[in-house]
């Protein structure tokens, strides 16, 4: 058993490692690694509970011009050494890890996943469940601290006050989606950055309504029109009021339903400390 266990060892080390072979184009890579790999992840709500969800992960790497290729192996060995559902605070140990298992000076992880709320329906409080997208993104750097930044992508209804003003008939409305990234100095939670934004907009979307909750709705998006300008500005508004909040990117894209094109905006605050 141990001639075979033994024979078995000096045959692996015998493997050619083709990946440590020296490269002679004298280019370096910015990133290397894995994409589109899904991992089961663990998130801490608000309110105290967890949910379980499922992440599209993407690690990466530098890598030096001197060297072939990197370890792929190794980004998921990374992973994989958290267990079989990564708790999402460990998500930024994951890119300090891998400088070190690769040999990096500088790397970079994405998690983007589902996020459930249940949400009552205004008027008759039915329950029903709303997803959003999340993202985080983490980047370690071998001589300096580490960079996270927070992203969530939040469907709202929006009303055109172009549209109310000119008609006698109502207005055009439209869902749109916003794209609120931001950098923070203590921890924040993903509801809040929800609420902030569906609250800038001329109503937040549910996904059960009877038909008193949708006659509140409409007419909530009716007395607070909003054009695609208004929505980033109200969210930037709100932003610049929390001090935790060292920087952020707001985009709002509207899916016009009177036109075939959609309305956009963005507004970016430098970083500040």
């Amino acid at each position: 058993m141990r001639e075979e266990v033994s024979r078995k060892n000096e045959h692996m080390q015998e493997l050619k490692d083709t990946q440590n072979e020296l490269d002679d184009r004298n280019i370096a890579i910015d990133r290397v690694g894995v994409k589109a790999l899904r991992f089961p992840i663990e998130v801490r709500e608000k309110a105290g509970s967890t949910q379980r969800t499922v992440a599209v992960t993407a690690l990466a790497v530098d890598l030096p011009h001197h060297f072939k290729g990197t370890h792929m192996s190794r980004f998921v060995e990374v992973l994989s050494a958290h267990g079989n559902c990564l708790d999402v605070r460990d998500v930024k140990k994951l890119p300090t890890e891998m400088l070190g298992v690769l040999s990096a000076s500088r790397a970079h992880v994405e998690f983007k996943f589902p996020f459930f709320r249940s949400k009552a329906a205004p008027v008759t409080g039915k329950e029903g469940l709303v997803d959003y997208e999340v993202k985080f993104e983490v980047e370690a750097n071998k001589d300096g601290p580490t960079d996270f930044i927070l992203t969530i992508y939040v469907p709202v209804a929006t009303l055109c006050p172009c549209s109310k003003a000119i008609s006698d008939y109502g207005a055009h409305n439209q869902r749109g989606l916003v794209t609120y990234s931001v950098r923070f100095q203590d921890p924040i939670w993903i509801e809040d950055l929800i609420d902030l934004v569906e609250q800038s907009a001329s109503c937040e979307l549910y996904s059960l309504l009877k038909r008193p909750d949708e006659k509140a709705v409409t007419e909530r998006a009716y007395e607070n029109p909003v054009f695609v300008e208004d929505l980033v500005r109200n969210i930037a508004a709100r932003s610049n009021a929390q001090d935790n909040i060292l920087w952020y990117k707001v985009e709002a894209e509207n899916f016009e339903s009177i036109h075939n094109h959609n309305a956009y905006a963005m507004i970016e605050k430098p970083m500040s400390r």
